[in-house]
């Protein structure tokens, strides 16, 4: 663990995996050290951030060091069901980098339930760990310059769904009807950490 200031009104812990910011983040989450407003998780990182008129920075370090991590179940904001249709235009490249065929690809993507990790990149979008292992693949050699809303991709270990029309360098396998960020909702964001999220094939 490595804990740097960050800014004036910051920590930034650095971990080993996402399985230990998960962890650090639940023990912390069940009880914040005096001051801390928010807990901000990330593949390999967890930033809280400080009131600067409360906290005092050594002492949430000091409890930062001090948590023990019970490695439980993580925090269960519900299931989304996010029904998808798989006919991304890079599913025969993914098929190809897994060894999978199409088919396989799709079956190992509904197969179990997906976990929102962290968010990040845009507004809405949720990191989503858990999935198969067999469908780990390196993000595209070159990005796309738009990516339209709702579509479904896979990269590293990670799936995700794009909010909205934006660049992006995913392996895109499918796209869904479902808006997943709506200003006009409440909370915005259907895909927040904790959320679990079971994908489904509709035609």
């Amino acid at each position: 663990m490595r804990v740097l200031r960050c800014a004036d009104s910051g920590l930034l812990v650095e971990l080993d995996d996402l399985d230990a910011v998960l962890a650090l983040h639940g023990a912390l989450s069940d009880r914040p050290p005096a001051g801390v407003l928010d807990l901000v998780p990330a593949a390999r990182t967890l930033l809280l951030r400080l009131d600067p008129e409360r906290a005092d920075p050594v002492a949430v370090e000091r409890a930062v060091r001090a948590a023990r991590p019970g490695g439980g179940a993580r925090d269960d904001r519900g299931l989304l069901r996010v029904p998808v249709v798989y006919d991304g235009a890079d599913l025969a490249e993914v098929a190809r980098l897994t060894g999978l065929t199409e088919r396989e690809v799709v079956r190992e993507h509904v197969a179990r339930p997906w976990t929102v990790a962290f968010g990040g990149f845009a507004p809405g979008f949720g990191y989503l760990s858990g999935g198969s292992p067999r469908l780990a693949v390196p993000r595209r050699g070159e990005s796309r310059t738009r990516v339209p809303a709702g579509a479904v991709g896979l990269a590293g270990e990670f799936s995700g769904i794009y909010p909205r029309a934006s660049p992006g360098g995913w392996q895109l396998i499918g796209r869904t009807e479902l808006e997943i960020w709506s200003t006009d909702r409440e909370p915005p964001a259907l895909l927040r950490p904790g959320v679990r999220v079971r994908f489904e094939e509709v035609r």
